[in-house]
């Protein structure tokens, strides 16, 4: 397995995909956020649930 860090990749694709994966993020969190749904994320294989509280709820756009 390649120890390179992804941040030095030759490929552009991979080079860019750490930026894209955390746009992606920011996305589902506003969307769950507007929507009042839960995001399930794993951490280290911990099963995390995060759920907006109610006040935070936007009209989706």
């Amino acid at each position: 397995m390649n120890k390179q860090p992804i941040d030095q990749a030759q490929d552009r694709d991979l080079r860019l995909s750490e930026v894209a994966m955390q746009r992606a993020a920011q996305r589902a969190h506003e969307l769950a956020k507007a929507t009042g749904t839960t995001i399930v994320v794993s951490h280290h294989g911990i099963i995390e649930y995060m759920k907006p509280a109610p006040d935070e709820f936007a009209t989706p756009k």
